[in-house]
């Protein structure tokens, strides 16, 4: 007698299938149509002109793109291709089978729409109460951008280069003239020659024109770093102290010889990534809950380290609804820490916990037990955080971070194996970073609620 499951292809169905059948209650896919269904669209949908031939809902594009991400397809081809090899795929897209040409367009026409929509999954987390904020984990990760570091042009390349064409162009005008040079001309288009050298020109004007804009806003932001340093040097002079160190020199204008603008992905920049090495990249920022490890401010920064990116993610902070709460604490490691950004964590009422120096892995166990220090009388809000980071209670929330927003940035990359941006400039880079934690906050979601 056979112990084997029958095999039958050929008999049909004698009642339509349901897709509500094809996978398990608690699957990813149907939490992620949940979610969707539950978010405000009309900003989307208000966009469709009803022309032409009857278009996807973007409910079902935009479950397809958050459960592609969540999962590890972020090619709207892949995508594709999952809505007839995949049942999960196949649920989420309602067994229909959007081109990808559609996703792609979709994803790159409702970036901003994206970003609020990151928003209201903060808001339906709240109403789930998954979310209840606190303290907040700040960091930041190197995400590759959509273009080559060796399509990056530096001013001195670009300088010579220049000069090279240039002259290149005045011996092709002179043969060109050449009466005598016919049988150097055999094979050799002069004219195109001198155009493909003129478009080339053309171009390293304008990426030598970006190059020196961006030397200029940088000279102008070492001016007034270098005019506040001055100010304080001769405040503490008029006081009778002496400064230490050297005086700060004045910065130099114009851009430098390393001073580079890639042809490809002109906002995107070159950064030192983790294991050496440099990369085209944009720095990815994420504050992330220390409760509950879901994402609440996401933004991308052009700039290689994180002394700039408290403000920004204050400003977002504050633009957050009411109902989600307030942040009292944000936790950095010591690259965020600067005396500008301890006083806007305070201004905004914001206990700030920003490393002083880079923490030691084995801390003496004597210090580990140490009584607290006594509270300093001073209103200064640097004087006190470095007190706060000394007490037991202080360590013991900074010790969150580690355990909170890296491990968000591991599982995006591994797991969900995003590291590299699809599209190309600051905006649609922001806009994908939106959906990537978006992404990352539902499927986080869906396992605090089975929790």
């Amino acid at each position: 007698m056979s112990r084997f499951v029958a095999v039958d292809r050929d008999t049909a169905y004698l009642l339509p299938p349901s897709v509500n059948e094809w996978l398990p209650a608690n699957h990813l896919a149907r939490f992620v149509v949940e979610v969707i269904e539950q978010l405000d669209l009309s900003a989307l949908t208000r966009q469709y002109g009803g022309r032409g031939s009857a278009a996807h809902h973007p409910a079902v594009l935009l479950g397809l793109l958050v459960y592609g991400y969540a999962s590890g397809v972020h090619s709207s081809r892949k995508i594709e291709r999952a809505t007839y090899d995949s049942v999960a795929f196949r649920f989420v897209a309602a067994n229909t089978h959007p081109d990808h040409d559609t996703l792609a367009t979709f994803r790159c026409r409702f970036l901003k729409e994206i970003e609020v929509l990151f928003v209201q999954v903060l808001v339906l987390a709240r109403e789930m109460n998954l979310l209840k904020l606190g303290a907040i984990a700040l960091d930041g990760t190197k995400i590759e951008a959509n273009a080559s570091k060796h399509k990056a042009l530096s001013w001195a390349h670009a300088n010579k280069i220049e000069a090279q064409l240039r002259q290149e162009v005045q011996q092709l005008l002179a043969l060109a003239e050449s009466s005598d040079a016919q049988a150097a001309l055999d094979g050799m288009d002069v004219p195109a020659e001198i155009a493909r050298r003129e478009d080339r020109l053309s171009a390293l004007v304008q990426a030598k024109a970006k190059i020196e804009q961006r030397a200029a806003e940088r000279h102008q932001r070492e001016q007034q770093e270098f005019q506040a340093k001055e100010a304080k040097r001769q405040a503490q002079r008029q006081q009778g102290k002496k400064p230490r160190g050297k005086d700060p020199e004045p910065p130099q204008a114009g851009p430098k010889d390393s001073d580079q603008v890639n042809l490809t992905d002109e906002e995107s920049r070159i950064m030192p990534v983790s294991g050496g090495g440099f990369e085209q990249s944009y720095n990815a920022q994420a504050g992330v809950d220390t409760q509950t490890m879901l994402v609440v401010t996401a933004h991308v920064s052009q700039a290689c380290n994180d002394k700039r990116e408290v403000q920004p993610t204050i400003q977002a902070i504050q633009a957050l609804p009411k109902v989600l709460g307030s942040v009292q604490t944000l936790i950095t490691d010591n690259g965020y820490c600067s005396q500008a950004n301890v006083q806007a964590c305070a201004g905004a009422g914001i206990e700030p916990l920003l490393a002083l120096r880079r923490e030691s892995h084995h801390q003496p166990v004597l210090e580990r037990f140490a009584p607290d220090a006594p509270e300093p009388e001073t209103t200064d809000p640097l004087m006190r955080m470095a007190h706060q980071l000394g007490t037991q209670a202080g360590r013991a929330l900074y010790k969150l971070r580690k355990q909170t927003v890296e491990p968000v940035f591991g599982i995006i990359k591994r797991v969900m194996g995003w590291r590299q941006m699809s599209m190309r400039g600051l905006h649609k880079a922001q806009g994908e970073w939106s959906l990537v934690t978006m992404a990352w906050n539902i499927k986080r979601m869906h396992v605090l609620r089975a929790a």
